[in-house]
């Protein structure tokens, strides 16, 4: 992962702000505002992940897009506009198609923002947020989050091994391929419950959980965490009070439609992007202000 400053902020005002970006993203249906986050978050995620992010979105985010949003149109039927019947004799609508890309636009919104936590709350932070408070959700979550990494490299390892003892999954027929394959997995499940017990026992002997037991940190509330932090709130709350109002209104069925498109509005919604990409410009002021002294340097 590249030098990033959202990841240098304190855990809680990181916390803060992807619970914000998610719960935003998720509630909000206006198409500017699932345009505005969802581009915000794949930017981030290229920016953390690089190559990976761009190989993953094509493989997996593309063809999860027009999937989902080819889905709807075949069970929701509702909406104004009939584009033409299925051969059920249901209706297409053109309700329908937008409702269905719009929740499309929302899960891989969702699933894009969740890459950029994974990848910026480590589990450390975790650790040091939820320790004190919830200690075994904190421990499950930290687990969880190291989960998939783990599991990638542990696999390639098991295969490794187990193709030098002439059981290669890439090789041979359906069946013995699928068999090897199996016993890979059956042998990573193995692993990973060891894994588990393993982590347990070491908690409890360190005395995690137990009530009066310190912890180090070397996480520390700033001046530069306060901004960010006034920042966020002032912007959310600005948002919140817009949709309080109404201004981020919209539905898709039965009629597509919302709040009327006036300069309130219009603040709004440059106030939205201005949140979701908020860690991006961060990390614009952060490479300009290196550069700047980089220079300064003989």
């Amino acid at each position: 992962m590249k030098q990033d400053a959202l990841s240098s902020l304190h855990p809680a005002v990181s916390m803060l702000y992807f619970a914000l970006v998610l719960g935003f993203s998720m509630f909000f249906a206006h198409p500017v505002c699932l345009a505005a986050s969802l581009s915000c978050a794949i930017s981030y995620g290229i920016y953390l992940k690089g190559r990976r992010a761009v190989r993953f979105n094509l493989l997996y985010m593309l063809p999860m897009l027009i999937i989902t949003a080819l889905i709807n149109p075949a069970f929701s039927h509702g909406g104004v506009t009939i584009l033409a019947y299925l051969p059920s004799g249901n209706p297409l609508t053109l309700e329908s198609i937008l409702y269905g890309a719009a929740a499309a636009v929302t899960l891989i919104t969702a699933i894009s923002w969740f890459m950029c936590f994974n990848e910026v709350m480590t589990s450390d932070k975790l650790v040091y947020l939820f320790g004190r408070i919830i200690p075994a959700l904190s421990l499950i979550l930290s687990m969880a989050l190291r989960f998939v990494p783990r599991f990638t490299a542990q696999i390639k390892v098991i295969a490794n091994a187990q193709r030098c003892l002439g059981r290669d999954v890439s090789r041979g027929s359906i069946i013995s391929r699928a068999r090897y394959g199996v016993k890979i997995l059956s042998i990573l499940i193995t692993w990973a419950l060891e894994n588990a017990i393993d982590t347990a026992d070491s908690m409890k002997n360190r005395g995690y959980g137990l009530p009066g037991r310190t912890a180090f940190s070397i996480f520390r509330f700033t001046r530069r965490d306060k901004q960010v932090l006034l920042f966020i709130a002032a912007a959310a709350g600005t948002i919140a009070c817009g949709a309080v109002f109404g201004r981020l209104r919209f539905s898709y069925i039965p009629i597509t439609g919302g709040a009327p498109f006036d300069a309130v509005q219009l603040g709004l919604f440059a106030v939205y992007l201005a949140l979701c990409a908020a860690p991006l410009f961060l990390n614009v002021k952060e490479n300009v202000k290196w550069k700047a002294i980089t220079r300064t340097l003989p």
